[in-house]
Formats: C-alpha cells, structure tokens, sequence
C-alpha cells in the first residue's frame, strides 16, 4: 500500500492523506476543515479507483474557498490527478 499526502491550496483542510493500492483508494483522511463533509467524503470514495475519484470530485466549488473556485473535494482530485501523472 503507497501513501500520498496531498498539501491543498485554498480551501480550510491543511492536508490530505490518501492510502491507495493497485489504483484503488483505500483510505482518506482529512486534517483540518469540516470535519463532518471531510468524514463523508472520505467514505464515500473508499473502495473506488482513482479515475472515479478524480471524475466524481473534480470541478466542484465551495463558496468558502479562499478563491471560490475551488473546494476539498476539488483539491483532493487535483492532487490524485497529480499522482498519475
């Protein structure tokens, strides 16, 4: 299992800690930010591969971002999308 700690950019989580194996992610944990939408999103992409992670979750804004034309969900495909490259 390889670990990926993914730093986002202007949003309220500080980190991204993503277990993954084999293209299947199989563990997210956030530190910092909404702990309950970090909690759900976490379990939500368990068990998917990357490409559904990253086609799930990319795009999507938070009017609460520092920029608002991002969000976690969004950093987290960003830096997954990353990873394969």
């Amino acid at each position: 299992m390889e670990k990926l700690i993914i730093t986002p950019q202007n949003v309220c989580a500080r980190q991204f800690i993503i277990e993954h194996e084999n293209g299947i992610v199989k563990s997210v944990k956030f530190i910092g930010g909404c702990p309950g939408n970090g909690q759900g999103v976490c379990r939500l992409v368990e068990g998917l591969t990357i490409e559904e992670v990253i086609k799930k979750l990319e795009g999507i804004k938070c009017p609460g971002s520092r920029n608002r034309i991002t969000s976690c969900p969004n950093e987290l495909a960003q830096g997954l999308k990353a990873l394969l490259k």
